[in-house]
């Protein structure tokens, strides 16, 4: 049954996800982590950089990140380990963890970047006072995955949030923990984020002993 069955107008129009892919994006691999900071290690693409590694820790949406402000992402001369933000769809607050290797990067583009606490880390090149819109986030993104070889059909900027949740769940199987780090509301949505089915909870039964 389609729209065309109710409205003549729409008859012969292609539906609005012909010839897309819907659904979850994947999340990336190690490797291809790696492969995307030698890419953009190799351009000197200092801001990307960045920006690409602060979406990995911090598992935030694109409408979070590039709101980040210096301030949340800096104590005195230091990049802090932790940072929290208050998500825009819930209103509710999610710390992240920032690693080493994103602490160096984000450090070496604030430096760079220079400006005050009060100004965002990855501001618009349109509006100086503004900050990198979603949009231009999203074909960074895509830029980033097709410079790798992968199909940008398949990833986009939720593949940057799910992929360090991915990768300790793989590890852990630890529910719980996943929901938090994302900033989920209900566990249910942590499972259908990440895609949880139930081989998934089957191999985790069979790996407890009681």
């Amino acid at each position: 049954m389609g729209i065309s069955r109710y409205d003549p107008l729409a008859k012969g129009r292609p539906a609005w996800n012909a010839g897309k892919q819907v659904g979850a994006k994947r999340a990336l691999k190690v490797k291809q982590i790696w492969l995307i900071r030698f890419f953009l290690d190799s351009e000197g693409r200092m801001r990307d950089r960045a920006l690409f590694d602060l979406a990995i820790d911090s598992k935030l949406r694109g409408c979070d990140l590039v709101k980040m402000k210096i301030g949340s992402l800096v104590s005195g001369p230091a990049i802090r380990a932790r940072s929290m933000v208050i998500q825009q769809k819930t209103g509710r607050p999610v710390q992240f963890e920032i690693t080493a290797d994103t602490r160096a990067s984000l450090l070496a583009w604030l430096e760079r970047r220079g400006g005050t606490i009060d100004d965002y880390a990855f501001p618009s090149r349109v509006d100086r006072d503004g900050h990198l819109s979603t949009r231009q986030y999203a074909r960074l993104v895509d830029e980033w995955i097709t410079a790798i070889g992968l199909r940008p059909e398949e990833y986009g900027t939720h593949s940057l949030r799910r992929t360090k949740a991915a990768l300790i769940y793989k590890a852990t199987g630890n529910l719980r923990a996943i929901q938090i780090l994302l900033g989920h509301t209900k566990i249910e949505n942590t499972v259908r984020y990440l895609g949880v089915d139930i081989d998934d909870a089957l191999t985790l039964a069979e790996t407890t002993e009681i």
